[in-house]
Formats: structure tokens, sequence, C-alpha cells
């Protein structure tokens, strides 16, 4: 997973035409360690139809603040820099649940595609 430093290179990558998954966390936030271990795996189940980057969300809080990311970690799908859909819950997330969602914004994405 690409670890994303600059607001430009966030830019950057969701305005591509595939759909980029957006994983913001930060370093003190036990909910985004539980995922840790098993995002590689998923990582490399969606290869070929999903780009995930990670943001630490402390590190930019006006974006975040613009995209309205309260909980952490939250999921977000672009895809041509527009926003598909959006995994936020209070509840630590599974691997099951994290799937679904991917499954989720995959489907989204190629029904509204042109």
């Amino acid at each position: 997973m690409r670890k994303v430093s600059t607001e430009q290179q966030f830019q950057e990558q969701i305005s591509q035409s595939g759909v980029t998954i957006a994983i913001f966390k930060t370093t003190w936030c036990k909910d985004c360690h539980y995922i840790d271990p098993f995002m590689p795996a998923v990582e490399q189940a969606y290869e070929g139809r999903l780009t995930f980057i990670e943001l630490d969300r402390d590190e930019f809080p006006d974006l975040c603040e613009q995209l309205n990311i309260l909980g952490i970690p939250s999921f977000i799908a672009f895809r041509n820099g527009q926003e598909v859909v959006r995994f936020v819950s209070k509840l630590r997330k599974t691997r099951e649940e994290i799937e679904q969602f991917l499954d989720r914004a995959i489907e989204v994405a190629n029904a509204l595609a042109p």
C-alpha cells in the first residue's frame, strides 16, 4: 500500500480512471493497527482491480475536514476524482466487512461508468 505524503499525490491518485481506495488512519488508533496484519492479503486479493493508498489523518487536517473524515480508519473509494462510496463505522472493522465494502466499491464504480 502506498503511503501518500502530500495532498498533490492524493489528488493525482484519486483522479485516475481506476478505483482508488484511500484509507485514512493514524499512528495512535488501535482499530487502525488491528487491520494492519491482514490488509496486505486483502490488497493482493484485489490487485488489478483496486489501487490502495494510505493517509495519516493527522498529517492532512485540512483535507480531512474537507472530506468530513471523522472516524478512523475510514475507507473512501474514488474514481476520476469523485467519491464513489465510503466505509466508516464506530465498530472495529473486520476483514470480511472491508472485503464487502471493496466489492461494493467495484460494483458502484462499474455502475457509474459511462
